[in-house]
């Protein structure tokens, strides 16, 4: 009977090891893909950062706030992130950036789409907290 104790005491921390290890691995790779994703989001040139605050310069503070709120829980402000068949910094459809997945073009798209489907971005927000999607 204590052989088999010890059996099993050794097969589960065998078992454990191979578990933490896999953990380690797999955490690793999240921190190098949060990584990638936040530099990803900060390589914009000149030109489209200035295209990109044309854009929004509509938006009142609380709405920009609202907007980069959705942003980071869609995407972690990644242009390239991708989930499916949604696509960049606000998770949209493909379809709706029609081929153009540029920065400047998600950025307007997103602007459009929240116009149409919920009025502002505070309300895509508040939809959001609800819902976990917007």
């Amino acid at each position: 009977m204590s052989k088999l104790k010890i059996k099993f005491a050794t097969l589960l921390l065998l078992f454990g090891f191979a578990f933490g290890m896999a953990t380690d691995v797999t955490s690793s790779l999240t921190n190098q893909e949060t990584t990638t994703t936040a530099q990803a989001a900060t390589k914009l040139s000149a030109s489209q950062k200035k295209q990109i605050t044309k854009i929004n310069s509509g938006l009142s503070k609380k709405q920009k706030a609202a907007k980069k709120w959705i942003a980071f829980r869609e995407s972690r402000y990644s242009y390239k992130a991708r989930n499916g068949n949604c696509y960049g910094r606000y998770q949209l459809l493909k379809s709706y950036l029609h081929g153009d997945l540029s920065a400047v073009n998600q950025e307007k798209t997103a602007n459009k789409y929240v116009k149409d489907r919920y009025k502002t971005w505070t309300k895509a927000k508040s939809f959001w907290q609800h819902h976990h999607w917007y």
